[in-house]
């Protein structure tokens, strides 16, 4: 429950890709209802989007081809990855604070706008369900053109898969 309102937090300020290529799909609202964990807790605070004033690891919404956090896994990580429509991206840990960046080449960003076309995350269920249970996996959410999809490893469509394996790594190598 946590890492699903952890993603929430981290994507309440994802907006609509500006990339402005072929690729992108008209701004929509997210079908699902917010989370709660029933504490009272307000959400966690989220890093101030870049305003080009300054140096950055987190971009400004409108800048963002695709955020993914991935959460989680054996050890229960929280990593977000931010990727820009120019291929520059930022890696940020559970706390939001910046753990890395890079580019990536021509050829990875053509696979990864490839695949988040092939994906066309306005027919896509916003949580994927269905799959074999794996314990200690990795519960992913997706935000791309608006659209906001989620769903734990072994649930996620291929197409979502393919985003996945896109995607610079979620942890330094």
């Amino acid at each position: 429950m946590v890492s699903v309102l952890l993603g929430a937090v981290v994507l309440a300020g994802c907006g609509p890709s500006g990339s402005g290529g072929s690729d992108d799909a008209p701004p929509r609202g997210s079908a699902e209802p917010a989370a709660s964990t029933g504490t009272g807790a307000g959400p966690a605070a989220s890093p101030a989007p870049s305003t080009g004033t300054g140096p950055s690891a987190v971009p400004a919404p409108a800048d963002t081809l695709v955020r993914v956090t991935r959460s989680g896994g054996f050890a229960g990580e929280t990593h977000t990855l931010v990727v820009k429509g120019d291929g520059s991206w930022s890696r940020l840990d559970g706390k939001a604070q910046p753990e890395g960046t890079g580019k990536l080449s021509e050829q990875e960003l053509t696979a990864l706008r490839t695949a988040l076309r092939e994906a066309d995350f306005a027919r896509l269920p916003r949580i994927a369900t269905g799959g074999p249970k794996i314990y200690d996996g990795f519960f992913h959410t997706f935000a791309h053109g608006g659209y906001e999809v989620a769903g734990e490893q072994g649930s996620l469509p291929p197409a979502l898969e393919r985003v996945a394996d896109a995607l610079p790594p979620f942890t330094a190598r």
